[in-house]
């Protein structure tokens, strides 16, 4: 009997001590980053900066799955229930963990409570951009004939905050556009190309390419940041003596509730290191990307600060899906 009660308490100890072992040995396999937009995105771009470097650091390969579709929802939802163990993660942006949640009545995840933050990644810069075959010279010209021909201008935007800048540009000038969506940065590129969305809002890194071979045009950037490729580019604020807010999409690396917190504190001081190295941040800022990082405790306050200033022009905007 004591022989049963020995083996028994070693039974249990063992297993109690598995899951240490395997936080302290982690990662032993390929970590899955999702991210819930087509190839070519800032989003996209960011992950696979970050990926190669991690890799490098963990001695595992980092595999970018982009899971695009219904704003995020399709990516975040399938993170959301994966298992908490480090090894499938999201890049999400502002609308997974902050808009979305007043834009759906059901939404499939529920964004404060299904995710274990990890760390802030970056803060993008926007633009305001137009097909170079057009007349808008400058963001003035835009908006003196959006005022001149009421709804017949279309607003193009593939994210959340990119749609409701274009509702806070008509607001704030007094204009009537029309909304156009799209899936993802690579697609709005290919809306104004083609004529599908007289100008847009986007980040950098779809439209760069196309305004460095001279199809596209950028009239405005959304801050004040300096951008080297375009130094002259003006901020949409001192163009036009009207300012939108704080308007820049931010990405975020998280995992599913329940990682357990020695996983979540590696991977967010491996982000920190690869985010603040001086070499990456210099690469992503050339297709505006600004790499930041914050303890997994930095980046919950700031999701819910963010949740908080959002609603009230979620719903003055009248968007809803659902």
């Amino acid at each position: 009997m004591r022989i049963i009660q020995l083996a028994t308490v070693a039974l249990f100890s063992a297993l109690a001590m598995a899951p240490t072992r395997a936080q302290e040995t982690y990662p032993t396999r390929p970590i899955r980053i999702i991210v819930p937009f087509p190839a070519g995105g800032p989003s996209d771009v960011l992950t696979r900066m970050m990926g190669d470097r991690m890799s490098a650091d963990l001695g595992q390969p980092i595999v970018v799955d982009n899971r695009p579709g219904a704003n995020t929802v399709i990516g975040a939802e399938l993170v959301a229930k994966a298992a908490p163990d480090g090894y499938t993660l999201l890049m999400a942006i502002d609308s997974t963990l902050v808009m979305n949640q007043y834009l759906y009545s059901h939404l499939p995840y529920d964004p404060i409570n299904d995710f274990a933050p990890v760390s802030l990644a970056a803060q993008n810069m926007g633009w305001l951009v137009v097909n170079a075959s057009s007349p808008y010279r400058t963001a003035n010209d835009l908006v003196a004939k959006a005022k001149a021909s009421p709804g017949k201008l279309n607003c193009g935007a593939g994210t959340i905050t990119t749609k409701l800048t274009c509702f806070l540009f008509n607001e704030k000038f007094g204009l009537d556009t029309v909304l156009i969506s799209f899936n993802g940065s690579a697609n709005v590129a290919q809306g104004v190309l083609t004529g599908a969305a007289d100008f847009v809002f986007d980040g950098t890194a779809a439209e760069l390419p196309l305004i460095q071979a001279g199809n596209l045009r950028a009239l405005a950037k959304l801050d004040r940041r300096p951008f080297k490729p375009l130094p002259s580019l003006p901020a949409l604020v001192d163009a036009t003596g009207t300012d939108l807010g704080d308007l820049s999409v931010w990405n975020g690396l998280v995992a599913p509730r329940g990682t357990p917190a020695p996983i979540v504190q590696k991977l967010a001081a491996e982000a920190a290191k690869v985010l603040n190295e001086p070499a990456l941040k210099a690469k992503a800022e050339t297709v505006g990307i600004y790499t930041v990082s914050s303890s997994p405790a930095e980046f919950a306050a700031f999701i819910r600060h963010e949740a908080a200033r959002w609603p009230d022009v979620v719903k003055k905007s009248g968007l809803h899906f659902d």
